[in-house]
């Protein structure tokens, strides 16, 4: 047995027990908590009131021209939170996951995340339509309904989201409050820089963050749903083994495959239909105790030569004529 630092890294010989999280009443008061600032930093946005105006000032601020040198970290840095480097990272650290632990839930939880994500931060967008700050047409608007896609940020709620959910998924409580402050950090940094960088308004970052946690929130409500997904698919994957396992292979003798190249030839089931013996030839039976085959059988005419003697000067002699007598 291995026992330095690597044996981590080897596949466990059987499931982990891990438990599952599940609503607790301190998360569902913060689900209802976070529910509420939700509605609140919407409302406040439709009704134009102080938020709005906090938006201005912030953009008008330009924190990057304030502040020029951190342009070039920050550029890189908002990349954490894109849906589709993030995803991919995480995911390949599930996946191992999922092999190392032979179970398909921390794949099954991101993609439920990511779904929800999707769903929910989408619709919300595309409903309110706000106009980012570069794009704005009036000072002191909200920018609502103008066909733009920013309420609430989805730099942040996917931050939120996908590395959330490695805090979600740590198996120990130690691993979840070092992911969970990891998160924490990413998901605030990645919100301030949208606003540094002038791609955000303020008050789409404090959605983005309210969207996020609401989605991490509400994942032990899909947990019933996830196993049974991945009782599904295991039980699926067991059948098409039960399958392959199950198919028949006949021996080279019985006609199975035969190892090479070209494909055996299955043997024609269309045979010569047996010839029938011939009973009479011109109206009379055959005769002289000949088979039907030698019957059938074309004769061969071969010349015969008689032999002449030789003369003593080496040429042959011509044939004697015999008489002919009649009989």
């Amino acid at each position: 047995m291995r026992t330095d630092i690597f044996a981590r890294l080897d596949r466990e010989p059987e499931p982990p027990k891990i438990e599952i999280p599940r609503m607790s009443r301190t998360r569902l008061a913060l689900f209802g908590g976070t529910s509420a600032f939700y509605l609140a930093i919407v409302v406040a946005v439709l009704a134009s009131t102080w938020l709005v105006i906090i938006d201005w000032k912030v953009m008008l601020f330009r924190p990057y021209q304030q502040w020029p040198d951190l342009h070039a970290f920050l550029d890189y840095f908002v990349v954490l939170g894109q849906r589709g480097p993030t995803a991919v990272m995480v995911a390949a650290w599930l996946g191992w996951r999922s092999w190392r632990q032979h179970t398909l839930r921390p794949l099954l939880v991101l993609g439920a995340s990511l779904l929800l994500l999707n769903a929910t931060v989408g619709a919300v967008k595309i409903g309110l339509g706000r106009l980012g700050p570069h794009y704005a047409t009036q000072i002191g608007s909200a920018e609502l309904f103008a066909g733009g896609d920013i309420f609430p940020s989805g730099h942040t709620a996917n931050a939120v989201v996908t590395w959330g959910i490695l805090a979600y998924l740590a198996t120990t409580p130690l691993a979840r409050r070092y992911l969970s402050a990891l998160s924490a950090v990413v998901s605030l940094g990645v919100g301030l820089t949208t606003v540094y960088l002038g791609t955000h308004w303020l008050s789409d970052v404090l959605l983005g963050w309210a969207a996020g946690l609401l989605i991490l929130l509400a994942l032990p409500w899909c947990e019933p749903l996830i196993g049974r997904a991945e009782a599904w698919i295991l039980s699926l994957r067991e059948q098409l083994r039960a399958r392959r396992r199950l198919a028949p292979s006949l021996p080279v003798a019985a006609g199975g495959p035969r190892p090479g190249i070209f494909p055996q030839r299955e043997p024609s089931q269309e045979q010569d239909p047996p010839r029938e013996p011939v009973a009479a030839v011109g109206g009379r039976p055959a005769s002289n105790g000949r088979t039907t085959a030698q019957l059938t059988q074309p004769r061969s005419h071969t010349v015969r030569s008689e032999r002449t003697p030789m003369t003593p000067s080496g040429s042959r002699r011509p044939p004697t004529s015999r008489p002919v007598t009649g009989g």
